[in-house]
């Protein structure tokens, strides 16, 4: 990692206590933190040069009850990543927004909405962007069944194959 990177981390641990560490590369490193210490560190990396947010996104932990949440920041001075992460409760998910931060993000956090449910605390714009009709449970959550829902929204269709239990099969998560 580089010693610009160490020495940011140093000085994120000495204002926010401390926080797991993970190095992906030279140029790359996540962070998982405590979701009250979230706004606080990116605000920080952003005033360091971490200006731009390449992307925020969450990931379903269904069997932890969780949702992680994944901001990743890059730098155009030196060309390195943070990776910050957090969990939030899946049951009621709710996290601040950073649109205050980054404008951008009031997009990734309608996206994270729809797909997953997550509520952005201050940001109002919770429109779809792309399921104006949707009426099920958000579809990116593990517990979504595209199957039944197939099989619900359009009764009429045939489904020969059941391509669920064939890549369940094919994952190795069930015998076949």
């Amino acid at each position: 990692m580089m010693n610009s990177m160490n020495d940011l981390l140093e000085e994120l641990k000495k204002l926010f206590g401390n926080f797991e560490v993970q190095e992906i590369d030279e140029r790359e490193v996540k962070i998982d933190v405590e979701s009250d210490k979230v706004v606080g560190i990116l605000t920080t990396l952003k005033s360091k040069g971490y200006s731009h947010l390449s992307l925020l996104t969450c990931v379903d932990w269904i069997n932890e009850n969780k949702f992680e949440l994944i901001y990743i920041l890059y730098s155009w001075q030196n060309g390195c990543k943070f990776i910050v992460a957090t969990w939030i409760e899946r049951k009621n998910p709710k996290f601040v927004t950073v649109m205050n931060l980054w404008p951008v993000a009031r997009f990734y956090e309608r996206e994270i909405h729809e797909f997953f449910g997550v509520e952005f605390e201050g940001n109002d714009d919770m429109k779809p962007l792309i399921l104006e009709l949707w009426d099920d449970i958000p579809p990116l959550r593990k517990d979504f069944d595209p199957l039944e829902y197939s099989k619900k929204k359009f009764p009429g269709r045939q489904y020969d194959k059941d391509v669920i239990q064939e890549a369940l099969i094919f994952r190795g998560d069930k015998n076949g």
